[in-house]
C-alpha cells in the first residue's frame, strides 16, 4: 500500500478545517437537529471533492509545527466568516418576528426554535420556518458549498488576513440585520402605529373606557389578518433577500482575499 504524501495530507487537513468550520456555523447545516458526526462526515466528503479539484503542485504548505498552527487558525477564521455570513438574513427574519410579536401583543407567547437554539414568538417562528423552506426551494443550501469551493481561488490555504475593508464590509452587512427586520415588519409597524394613535384618541375621548381590554383582541385579530394578507409579499421579499445574499457572499470572499 502506497503511503500518503505528507504534503497532500496537510493540504487535505487544512481544507477539512475550513470546510468543517463553515459547516458548523452556516444556516441549516449548523442545526442542532443534525448530529455532529453527520456534519463531520459531510465536511470530509466536501473537503475531499475540493481536494481533488485543486492543483496540489501549486500549493506550498509549511510542515513545521508553528506554521501549521497559524495556518490552521487562519483556515478556521476563513470558514467561520464564510459560514457566518448567510446567518445575517435569518437573524434579520428572526428579529422581524420579534418586532411583529411585540406589536401584536404575542411577546409572551414564546416557542423554542431548535434550529437557532433561541426563543421567539409564534409569528416569528412561522416566518423563520417559512424562510427555511424557501431557502431549500431555491437551493440555498448549495450556496455555502459553492462559496467554499470558490474561496480557494481567492484565498489560498493559510493566506487569509484581516484588512480594514473586510471589517468595514462586515459591519455594513451586520447593519443589514436591522434593515431586513424593518422591511419584513413594516406592514405591521405602520398599521399598528395608526392603531395606537386611534387608541390614544379613544382613551382621551372616553376616559372611563378600559382601552387596553377593548383594543388588545382587535390588535391580535388585525395582526394575524395583516400577516395572512402579506404572506405572498413575504415570500417574494425573503426569496430575493436570500438570492441577493449569494452575490454578497461572493463579494465578501473577494474582500477577504485582498
Amino acid at each position: 500500500m502506497n503511503a500518503i504524501p505528507v504534503n497532500d495530507f496537510v493540504i487535505m487537513l487544512m481544507i477539512f478545517i475550513r470546510i468543517s468550520s463553515a459547516v458548523f456555523t452556516s444556516p441549516l447545516y449548523s442545526s442542532e437537529g443534525i448530529p455532529a458526526t453527520a456534519k463531520i462526515f459531510l465536511a470530509i466528503i466536501i473537503a475531499y471533492v475540493i481536494f481533488l479539484t485543486l492543483d496540489r503542485e501549486a500549493i506550498t504548505v509549511s510542515i513545521s509545527g508553528w506554521s501549521l498552527f497559524v495556518s490552521g487558525i487562519k483556515e478556521v477564521l476563513t470558514g467561520l466568516l464564510i459560514g457566518f455570513m448567510l446567518n445575517f438574513v435569518f437573524w434579520g427574519i428572526s428579529y422581524a418576528g420579534t418586532l411583529i410579536g411585540f406589536e401584536v401583543g404575542l411577546t409572551m407567547a414564546d416557542v423554542f426554535n431548535p434550529t437557532a437554539q433561541t426563543n421567539n414568538n409564534v409569528i416569528g417562528e412561522f416566518i423563520y420556518l417559512g424562510a427555511t423552506v424557501i431557502f431549500f426551494l431555491i437551493n440555498g443550501h448549495h450556496y455555502i458549498i459553492r462559496a467554499l469551493a470558490y474561496s480557494y481561488t481567492i484565498i489560498p490555504i493559510g493566506e487569509f488576513g484581516v484588512s480594514e475593508s473586510l471589517l468595514n464590509l462586515l459591519v455594513k452587512y451586520t447593519a443589514t440585520i436591522f434593515i431586513i427586520a424593518v422591511k419584513i415588519a413594516s406592514p405591521i409597524m405602520v398599521s399598528f402605529f395608526l392603531l395606537h394613535i386611534a387608541e390614544g384618541v379613544l382613551a382621551r375621548v372616553i376616559p372611563q373606557m378600559q382601552v387596553f381590554f377593548v383594543v388588545q383582541p382587535i390588535k391580535i385579530g388585525l395582526g394575524l389578518t395583516i400577516v395572512a394578507i402579506v404572506i405572498p409579499l413575504y415570500i417574494y421579499l425573503i426569496k430575493n433577500l436570500l438570492i441577493e445574499y449569494e452575490g454578497k457572499l461572493y463579494t465578501f470572499i473577494q474582500v477577504m482575499g485582498n
